[in-house]
Parts: C-alpha cells; structure tokens; sequence
C-alpha cells in the first residue's frame, strides 16, 4: 500500500501538470485561427501628395476637351491574405429610387470608356495598400458639363465603386423640370427630369389648397434625398398621412437647385370616402329593393275561397237580395 507522502507527491504533480495545460505560453496564439477574409479592403481616392488627411471622398477631374487627365486609386488590404482585385470604367446614372448607380459591364459612352488604369487586375498583398495610377481622356468632342462616373472595384462577389466627378469645361446650364403630379391614396407622387449638362440637388416646397381656398398643406423648401445626373428623371413621392377624407384639392410642387434652375407643376385630386360611401349606396339599394318587393306582393295578393263571388258584389249582398224577395213574395200573396 502506497505511503501518504507517495500519495501527496503524485497528487501535487497531476495538479501541477494539469495548470501548465491549461497555462498558454507566453507569444503563442491561444485563440483558433480564422480563415483568412477578403471582405476587409477598401478602395478609395488616394491621399494628398503629403500623405496628411483622411483623402478624399471622390475624385474630382476638370478639364476642357481634348485634354488628359491623372490621379490614383488606393486600394487597401489590411486582412491577413492576398487580395486580387478587377479594376473598370462605369458611367453612372440614377436608380429608380434617385441612388447614385454605375452602367455594368460595356454599357459605358461616357466617362467609363474614357477611362484607363495602369492595370485591370490588380494584387495586393496582406497588410498593403497599393496605388494604381490611371488616365481619363477627354474627347475632343465632349459635351460640356458634368459626366459622372466611377472606377468599379471588384473581388469576388464584393465590388465598390469608387465615385469620379468630371466636368468638361465649356458653357454649364442647370435645368430641371417637375411632371406627371398624381396623387394616389395618402401620397403625392411626382418625375424629376434634368435637362441641364450639371448635377442638381433639388429642394422642393408642397402646397395643396382645398375646394374653397382652404390651406391644407404647406411644406418650406427642403432639400430632397437626390442627387439628379444630367439627362435623368427619377419619380418620387412626397408622403401626406394628414390628406382631407373629403374635399377637392389643387397640389403644387416648387423644385428648384443651383445654378437658377426650377420647375413647377399643379395636380387635381378628389378625396371621397369611398368606403363609406359604398356602404350608405348598399344600404340604400337594399332598402329599395325592399320596397319594391312589398308593393309588388301587395299588388299580386289573390281574395280567400269564400269570398268569390261576381265582380262588385259580395256575398253578403247577394243574401239580403234574396232575403228582400222573399219578403214581398209573402205580401203579394
């Protein structure tokens, strides 16, 4: 049998091999590894030439026709793996809900096939950031004005778009036009248009008076959640929760942006209640129906059994006639 002081030894160094198990060593990476991940780069304008800044939030070219112009995209890989990125051209345009969108693949005439990069597939190490030059080449016939674009990044199934802001120089107009006002339930729905070469930010103001000259809504200019591309038209709609139950209304829409561009347009609308309406109509028809119902069972009610007899004449009178000649028959004789 094992003397205690055995019993105490092997007991001290179980427990002390079981903390050194337990202990990590000191450097070493405790945690379970984790796959490698793409999704951490970024792409955006490359910094100043001092490098000081948070960079800038596009890029921003200016140019008259016929000239080339320079900068760099950064792309950055701060993850722990190789990154392989695909660089493109895209002009942009206006989604249906006024978001800033780029063309796909070669649907680009604009500032997207103007576009070169020093590369169209580019690999960043891990924890590297890299600058890839590139050149936008004004055609000599360019339009005057804004052609907004970008250069799309892509990396497997991610890809960002990196805005550019070109402005071919020449004559600028800022134009903009507001139609097709209909208004549907508790909504005022309305088309912006730009029909200028420079992108607008518009601002509107709503105005709706009723039948008699009420004022039922009055909206101060506000700056719409839009930034309209020239030559594109986006449909919006304008919220009215407080919209009459009842009433004739004329809806009017102010838009106007800088550079001394406006549009305006009115719109009709009837509010009726419909629901009750069509309630108070059923409840009308019904009790016609009714009516006509009662009068033509009325008018169709045939006499009792007993009571046939000729026309005009009751069978209570045809007794008393009898009774009338019995009674002088009596007397003659």
């Amino acid at each position: 049998m094992p003397s205690p002081p055995g019993h105490a030894v092997r007991l001290a160094l179980v427990v002390l091999l079981f903390t050194f198990a337990l202990t990590p060593v000191s450097g070493a990476e405790t945690r379970t590894p984790t796959p490698a991940s793409t999704a951490s780069w970024t792409a955006q304008p490359a910094v100043s030439g001092s490098g000081t800044g948070d960079g800038r939030p596009y890029f921003y070219l200016e140019g008259p026709p016929g000239t080339v112009l320079q900068d760099r995209l950064s792309v950055t890989n701060p993850g722990t793996a190789p990154v392989t990125v695909q660089l493109r051209g895209a002009d942009a345009y206006n989604a249906a809900d006024g978001g800033f969108a780029v063309r796909e693949g070669k649907g680009s005439t604009g500032t997207g096939a103007w576009l070169r990069t020093a590369a169209t597939e580019v690999t960043v190490p891990a924890r590297t950031r890299a600058e890839v030059p590139f050149s936008l080449t004004v055609p000599t016939g360019a339009t005057p004005g804004d052609h907004p674009g970008a250069i799309v990044v892509r990396s497997g199934d991610r890809s960002v778009g990196v805005r550019i802001q070109l402005r071919v120089g020449g004559p600028t107009l800022g134009a903009l036009t507001v139609e097709d006002v209909t208004v549907s339930g508790r909504t005022i729905h309305y088309t912006l248009v730009n029909r200028g070469n420079t992108v607008l930010a518009p601002r509107i103001t709503v105005d709706a008076d009723g039948a008699f000259g009420r004022r039922l809504l009055r909206r101060e200019a506000r700056a719409l959640p839009v930034e309209l591309l020239p030559g594109q038209r986006v449909r919006l709609g304008e919220p009215w929760r407080d919209a009459p139950a009842l009433d004739s209304v004329t809806v009017r829409l102010r838009v106007t942006a800088a550079g001394g561009a406006h549009g305006e347009a009115t719109a009709r609308a009837v509010f009726v209640p419909w629901v009750a309406v069509t309630g108070g109509a059923l409840l009308l028809l019904a009790a016609v129906i009714a009516y006509a119902c009662r009068r033509r069972r009325a008018r169709n009610r045939t006499p009792d059994d007993g009571d046939s007899g000729p026309p005009g004449q009751s069978p209570t009178g045809q007794q008393h006639s009898e009774s009338r000649y019995l009674v002088k028959a009596g007397a003659e004789s």
